[in-house]
């Protein structure tokens, strides 16, 4: 059984992995702001990921601001983002279907006339 924190922090590399596969310049401010976390917790999850030979941190030649750094994955990193992807996927698919389900009962206490309605639009929006 996989803990909160634990579900919490592999999104968390999950989301940031995908990101810079994407952009590898995107500063660390960049990166907070898309993933929903501080500067300085960003800085702690790219260390956390450098450290374990995920990313690598090299210098963005094409920047004014020599300081600016880039972030690329590596080939130990792209197969750890497959991994996280595939996790993420089936989370959310279980996490979906135990929402459709929980949407499904409510209706059905309302009664015909407003399930009807209310299952009309869900099968609109997230059709089984």
């Amino acid at each position: 059984m996989t803990s909160k924190r634990t579900k919490l922090r592999e999104d968390t590399h999950f989301r940031v992995l995908r990101l810079l596969q994407e952009n590898p310049e995107m500063s660390q401010r960049e990166l907070a702001e898309a993933v929903g976390v501080s500067v300085g917790g960003i800085h702690y999850v790219l260390n956390a990921l450098i450290d374990k030979g995920l990313v690598k941190l090299g210098n963005f030649t094409a920047a004014e601001d020599k300081r600016r750094y880039a972030y690329a994955l590596t080939p130990k990193g792209i197969a750890r983002r497959a991994a996280l992807t595939r996790a993420f996927l089936v989370r959310k698919m279980e996490e979906y279907e135990a929402l459709r389900e929980e949407i499904e009962a409510l209706s059905s206490e309302l009664g015909n006339g407003e399930a009807t309605t209310i299952s009309t639009k869900l099968n609109g929006v997230c059709p089984k």
